[in-house]
């Protein structure tokens, strides 16, 4: 049978009668159109139980604020470790440079795509894993093993160091000037590799394509400091003065956290449980941190959060902020709106399946810096958000239990949190995922 026909004027009539025989059809489609779907949707109950509470909580400052970029994940990375900073030297609201991690991984990146597009110079441009790779040479976006290469091969500096500007705050200008030179130049070296150029004459090119790259960078966002002067005052407003320091011994004197001590656990029930898996397609840095993922029941995540939080130090995670949120106010809840309930129908998919189709998405990274426990179970989570103290409560979030069930897909935490079981797993073989994979 052929289910490829055009809509007919039968159809439309049927359809049409259906909507205007349903009894609630005029009451919801007023109130929809006043008010729009989530607002006619929101379920007060939910509100009234998120309070600002919490059993368990680090001790954090003021938030920061991406503004309009997509650099959550650089910003939730450098969250937790200048929470540990922050309690070690007794400056609360210290901030550290997301400008200079960004402007390393538009270098890194750039690199990593020509590589990509040498290395498959043979594939036709609908290839999909070529189209995948041209789609968003330039984009702000990325994971937390992405960060934590830049720190580990550059340090990081205070933020009074290298300073946000016009371009980092607001950056489709520059993510758009980038992905048309990387397009630009990826035809140019796969064009050289076609033609049968030499060796040394694509190396050529690629360090001229590079050069050109940071030219555009550097110009847009500033050099970033070889050596710099830290100077801050404490919470007793005493003096310090630490001189002449580069980015990576400020990182060794002052973190001196080893990133490589830590694991992404990601919970996707479409994939097999206790199981490694890696996503190099998304790899920013040549020879740096690889993306991997151990996959782990929801319960397993939660433990290790809870238990990194108990002993003071604030958790990174992976999930889908569009859904089921309310911005200004903070809150997130897997029952916040009712949005089936309001128009009569089921849209209800299990999260293997949301996974599947890619209704569910890892769209935002933040910061876990609280937990509020009942007899042991988590009932609500804190979170350190990055839009600023005028959103949320003075920018941070409350998230229910059921929205980290619902929606959050990846936790970071050290390997010191993890059962035996999930140890001997983390030895296993990493299965390699496409490019398109709903992680990415």
């Amino acid at each position: 049978m052929d289910f490829a026909k055009p809509l007919s004027v039968d159809q439309i009539k049927a359809m049409q009668a259906h909507y205007e025989a349903w009894p609630a059809h005029q009451i919801v489609t007023n109130a929809v159109n006043s008010n729009g779907i989530n607002q006619t949707a929101k379920n007060d109950q939910v509100v009234q139980k998120l309070t600002n509470v919490f059993s368990d909580e680090v001790k954090t400052g003021k938030v920061a604020n991406q503004k309009q970029s997509g650099r959550c994940w650089l910003f939730s990375i450098l969250n937790t470790l200048r929470h540990r900073m922050a309690a070690q030297y007794h400056v609360p609201d210290l901030e550290l440079s997301q400008s200079y991690l960004f402007f390393w991984d538009k270098i890194e990146r750039a690199n990593m795509f020509y590589a990509h597009m040498i290395a498959l110079a043979d594939r036709p441009l609908s290839d999909r894993e070529v189209a995948f790779y041209l789609s968003r040479p330039g984009d702000d976006g990325g994971q937390w093993a992405m960060a934590a290469a830049l720190i580990a091969k550059y340090g990081v500096v205070p933020r009074e160091t290298f300073p946000e500007n016009a371009v980092t705050t607001k950056t489709s200008e520059l993510a758009g000037l980038l992905n048309r030179k990387l397009r630009k130049d990826g035809l140019t070296l796969r064009n050289l590799v076609r033609q049968g150029a030499d060796d040394a004459t694509i190396e050529a090119t690629k360090q001229e394509c590079l050069t050109a790259v940071y030219q555009i960078t550097a110009s847009a966002i500033g050099v970033p400091p070889a050596h710099f002067d830290f100077e801050y005052r404490d919470d007793q407003h005493q003096y310090h003065c630490d001189e002449n320091l580069t980015p990576r011994t400020f990182y060794q004197k002052y973190i001196g956290v080893d990133l490589h001590d830590y694991v992404v656990l990601s919970n996707a029930p479409d994939k097999d449980y206790y199981q490694r898996y890696s996503l190099p397609s998304q790899d920013n840095v040549i020879a740096g941190v690889p993306i991997e993922f151990l996959n782990l029941p929801m319960q397993a995540l939660k433990q290790a959060a809870i238990a990194q939080l108990q002993d003071q130090e604030t958790v990174w995670f992976g999930n889908d902020v569009l859904k089921q949120v309310d911005r200004q106010a903070g809150l997130m809840d897997s029952e916040l709106y009712c949005q089936d309930e309001l128009f009569g129908v089921d849209t209800t998919l299990s999260k293997a399946d949301r996974l599947r189709t890619h209704e569910a998405e890892v769209t935002h990274a933040m910061t876990l810096t609280g937990v509020d426990l009942r007899a042991g179970v988590p009932q609500k989570w804190k979170v350190e958000n990055s839009w600023g103290a005028k959103v949320g409560q003075a920018g941070y979030f409350i998230m229910a239990d059921n929205w980290m069930d619902d929606y959050v897909y990846e936790v970071v935490v050290h390997r010191q949190y993890l059962t035996a079981d999930q140890q001997a797993a983390l030895q296993t073989p990493a299965i390699v995922l496409p490019p398109w994979d709903s992680l990415q």
